[in-house]
């Protein structure tokens, strides 16, 4: 459990990175299209230059994919990108100017993912280092020169605390494990469906075309459908255009985003002393107290 508590750290840790190399990949490829370069020819400068992404994005768009569907391949982060190069390629949309702002909102992201799992860092490092007390109590004990090993694997009650004790210790990683999985960062860009609706209006669609082709898209947009009609509502009644109102929407959503991953982590804090208190102390007890006590109770104790 603990492998795997490690493993999906570092699985977010990764999607942070790659959220941020995204950002920066984006950006370049905004700037060769401002240039004039076209767009299969940008990626290809910027395979050149080493990026892993737009190499593999190169060599299957080499194979005979299209270039949208050769982004998609990459998964995570780049299913964004993909859904916003497709609808501006659709609706005509100015690319260069699409991917900036595109860029600008993945580093945002990235930025509150990362604040996020700073945030996680104490509380989970805290609670990885006290599931392994109860085998340090054991350790100790054996250290001192006590039997405790002994008393665990030969004595009726040592063994009694060992399955107690090692059952708890489980109980506890897996309880550890769900709440930092529960604190942790939800998959997906916050407010990626309005940033791409307002990629679709920035081609002249009219709003139903451009909700259609944001729900065919491939990008991960979670539940954020509602929010994006109250926008478009308020556009309507206000005479504002949707495009600006849907951005800074869409900032908003990752500013909230940022303000409760935050709110989790705090709390999260204090979660894990539930079972810290309810198993692993317990499971100290029972694998470095109990077995030390039995040892010098079995020392002292002289036969009849």
């Amino acid at each position: 459990m603990v492998t795997r508590l490690l493993l999906r750290r570092r699985q977010e840790t990764d999607a942070g990175d790659t959220a941020s190399a995204a950002a920066a990949a984006v950006r370049t490829l905004a700037v060769l299209l401002q240039a004039g370069a076209r767009p299969l020819t940008a990626w290809r400068h910027l395979a050149d230059t080493g990026d892993a992404v737009a190499v593999r994005v190169a060599d299957r768009c080499a194979a005979g994919a299209e270039l949208a569907g050769a982004i998609e391949a990459e998964g995570g982060t780049w299913r964004d990108v993909a859904a916003a190069w497709e609808i501006a390629t659709i609706v005509g949309a100015p690319l260069a100017e699409v991917l900036r702002s595109l860029a600008e909102s993945l580093q945002d992201a990235a930025s509150a993912a990362d604040d996020v799992r700073i945030a996680l860092a104490e509380p989970t490092g805290t609670a990885r280092l006290l599931l392994w007390l109860p085998f340090a109590g054991l350790l100790l004990g054996f250290a001192l020169g006590f039997d405790t090993i002994g008393v665990l694997t030969t004595n009726p009650l040592g063994i009694v605390c060992v399955g107690a004790g090692i059952g708890l210790v489980l109980l506890a990683r897996l309880w550890t494990a769900h709440l930092v999985r529960r604190a942790g960062t939800p998959p997906g860009t916050p407010g990626m469906h309005a940033e791409l609706v307002a990629v679709a209006l920035s081609g002249g669609v009219g709003i139903p075309r451009a909700l259609r082709l944001v729900e065919h898209s491939p990008a991960d947009l979670g539940d954020e459908r509602a929010a994006t009609d109250a926008v478009l509502e308020l556009s309507r009644t206000a005479g504002v255009p949707a495009g600006a109102l849907l951005r800074a929407s869409s900032a908003q959503r990752r500013q909230e985003a940022r303000v409760q991953g935050r709110i989790r982590a705090a709390r999260l804090s204090t979660s894990l002393l539930l079972p810290l208190g309810a198993c692993t102390l317990p499971a100290f007890l029972l694998l470095g107290v109990a077995p030390l006590m039995l040892s010098v109770l079995g020392s002292t104790v002289l036969p009849i």
